[in-house]
């Protein structure tokens, strides 16, 4: 018996895949917890729909990526910070401080996305990476000031 998964089953399948499955199986245990449906001309159709639609909203979060990360590559963020002698700072810039002076540009960004090995701990210019989405990274350039 064809089955459409409405959630992910262990061992039988992930939402939204197509499987024939034993009768029993479907009939007593999928069909009464709503885990899955039956793969009828119509729920296929309902499917197909549903996959398109989601392949669209994937290509557009990909498009959106891109275009911050053009945006991004193009701009320099300044983060001031109390520096010593030979252009050493007293602490280190963070993710979470380069996240802020982006939103200080209206530009919002989760500091988990910024890709910053270890901090900065020295004045000038740091190229830090920045993951916009899956597939999509951007260089962004970090100016470290003295305040």
């Amino acid at each position: 018996m064809k089955v459409i998964f409405l959630q992910d089953v262990k061992g039988q399948g992930k939402k939204g895949q197509v499987k024939d499955l034993s009768e029993g199986y479907v009939r007593n245990f999928l069909l009464p917890k709503g885990l899955a449906k039956l793969a009828s001309d119509g729920n296929l159709k309902t499917l197909e729909v549903q996959n398109a639609s989601e392949e669209k909203r994937k290509a557009k979060e990909k498009e959106d990526a891109e275009a911050l990360g053009k945006k991004l590559e193009e701009m320099k963020i300044v983060v001031k910070a109390k520096a010593g002698e030979g252009g050493k700072l007293f602490g280190a810039i963070t993710s979470k401080q380069i996240a802020e002076a982006l939103a200080g540009q209206g530009i919002k960004i989760d500091k988990r996305k910024i890709e910053l090995e270890e901090p900065i701990r020295t004045l000038g210019v740091t190229q830090v990476p920045v993951k916009l989405h899956t597939e999509v990274k951007a260089m962004m350039n970090v100016q470290t000031a003295e305040e």
